[in-house]
């Protein structure tokens, strides 16, 4: 008679020391993380090995890369820790528990000019829920978001990942940046982005929704971009345009013109149309929203959109 060995039972730790060495690549980055000591950490995955009786990572000199079965394991991990965070909020919200902590991601500029408004009212009306704001480019947000390792998050449209639903929040005019000297700098009247054919353009790195957006109005004027300079932050994007080093798309709500001496001129783009950018509060579907996340969301709208006749949370669905 042959006899089965018994498997011991995963743990929660387990699979989160696994999930965050995924997303570090380096187990001393993820023990700090998680505030445990290395070589403890390096000791308990060592023993979930052997006793799964497979390799999860291939250890290198600079980095560590999952194996296949590694990311397997830590692409299951990541949902369960998902679910589990789910039922621990629905039983905090049916307890009616008052404290909690809400994960918002954050586009960094444009979160610059809304937390401001928003944070200091939410904080004074919810003092025991704590906030913390993870701030990353849009493609990595809508991953976290879509993962659920953020209960909401604020992007801008179009958004790529298809599993997230959103609420419109804002919608705000894109300006085209020049240089104070350029010719059409004291232009009052609206320009054709045609006519720019031949500048070079100034744009954000790869990952940022906005550079994707500034390429397509480019194109939809006819035109494909002569990109001379590349950041990944705005306000380097603003002050390179001011130095004179080419022209940009910039967003109505982080146009600098009246407050910085190093500002450029604006220029309202009238051809082939005027466009605009949407921004939303976006989260993934068919997560449980708790009722933190709903009077966030709550207090976002009656901040950011004050004049609409009703507050209705109601997301959007690309399909």
């Amino acid at each position: 008679m042959r006899y089965r060995k018994e498997r011991k039972s995963l743990e929660l730790r387990q699979l989160l020391y696994v999930v965050q060495i995924a997303v570090e690549k380096n187990f001393s980055r993820a023990a700090e993380k998680l505030h445990i000591a290395q070589p403890s950490l390096s000791q308990q995955i060592a023993k979930l090995e052997k006793e799964l009786g497979i390799l999860l990572f291939q250890r290198n000199t600079s980095s560590v890369d999952l194996t296949y079965a590694g990311s397997i394991f830590a692409e299951r991990a990541q949902k369960i820790l998902d679910m589990v965070s789910q039922l621990q909020s629905e039983m905090d919200d049916i307890s009616q528990m008052r404290k909690g902590r809400l994960m918002i991601g954050s586009l960094p500029i444009t979160g610059a000019h809304i937390w401001p408004k928003v944070l200091p009212v939410f904080q004074h009306r919810y003092p025991d829920i704590e906030i913390v704001l993870v701030e990353e480019t849009t493609s990595v947000l809508e991953q976290l978001t879509a993962s659920g390792q953020t209960d909401v998050s604020l992007l801008t449209l179009p958004l790529q990942e298809k599993s997230l639903e959103y609420i419109p929040l804002v919608e705000e005019e894109v300006y085209l940046a020049v240089p104070p000297k350029h010719p059409l700098a004291a232009q009052t009247e609206g320009i054709s982005l045609s006519s720019f054919a031949s500048e070079p353009f100034i744009l954000l790195k790869k990952g940022q929704g906005f550079r994707h957006t500034s390429i397509q109005l480019c194109e939809d004027a006819g035109f494909t971009p002569q990109i001379v300079f590349e950041s990944s932050n705005i306000e380097t994007v603003q002050s390179l345009v001011a130095a004179g080093m080419g022209v940009a798309f910039v967003p109505q709500m982080v146009a600098r013109a009246g407050w910085s001496e190093h500002a450029p001129a604006y220029l309202t783009i009238k051809e082939p149309y005027t466009p605009y950018r949407t921004i939303v509060i976006s989260h993934k579907r068919d997560r449980y929203v708790t009722k933190a996340t709903e009077a966030f969301i709550r207090t976002m709208l009656e901040i950011m959109r004050p004049k609409a006749k009703s507050t209705n949370i109601a997301p959007v669905v690309d399909r």
